[in-house]
């Protein structure tokens, strides 16, 4: 799904975040850890980030970066993803 936006990435892992916790309140300044966030649930959100941008994605990294925000932004930024206004 490359090219993708920062912007686009953190809805599409708010829309993980909501469904994998449950919660259709969290936003993208959520925190993963105050949502209930577990290992399964990081393992669950990292599949789907892995299948939807066919890349290798740390599930270290939920716990490193636990808003949607902040793990899109590191997620576009390893994988040099597009900026919106390219």
């Amino acid at each position: 799904m490359n090219p993708i936006d920062t912007a686009e990435l953190t809805g599409l892992i708010t829309g993980y975040y909501r469904e994998t916790l449950g919660d259709d309140s969290l936003d993208a300044a959520s925190d993963f850890f105050e949502a209930g966030g577990d290992s399964l649930a990081a393992f669950q959100i990292v599949h789907r980030l892995q299948e939807l941008l066919d890349a290798e994605i740390a599930v270290a990294l939920v716990f490193t970066y636990p808003s949607p925000a902040e793990l899109a932004e590191v997620v576009a930024d390893d994988l040099s993803l597009a900026p919106a206004s390219a």
